[in-house]
């Protein structure tokens, strides 16, 4: 990472193949990973590792992706930290409900996370 300081992402994800696809991806470009496997595993590990980023699947066990980033946003610490939608649900509904909620990017699976890092990058260093 330019700064020296190596970010931290918080990747809560319930489906195991693209847990893997992601995590492979994220440390290969130098990231930390934190993995969770439902949404208060995601509450969990975001108040322990406070992440840079979180990349937040919708549909996942206990509370789903959306109760997940109610949370976060409704918090005056982790309200700051940067969200990232990666979902299958893909109608225009669900993107404008994301950003609504204070989603700060909204990708639609299948992704091909090469294309992801940049946004990524701006992500964790604070450019929208």
């Amino acid at each position: 990472m330019a700064d020296g300081q190596i970010k931290t992402i918080l990747v809560a994800e319930d489906d195991p193949e693209t847990r893997l696809i992601l995590q492979q991806g994220l440390v290969r470009a130098g990231y930390r990973v934190i993995i969770a496997e439902d949404g208060e595993q995601a509450l969990e590990r975001f108040r322990e590792y406070k992440p840079d980023l979180v990349l937040l699947d919708v549909e996942m066990p206990r509370l789903n992706g959306w109760e997940v980033l109610e949370r976060l946003k409704s918090g005056w610490r982790s309200r700051k930290v940067p969200v990232m939608m990666a979902t299958g649900k893909t109608s225009d509904e669900d993107k404008i409900k994301g950003y609504e909620m204070g989603v700060d990017y909204y990708v639609t699976k299948p992704f091909n996370i090469q294309r992801l890092l940049p946004i990524i990058r701006n992500l964790v260093s604070g450019v929208k």
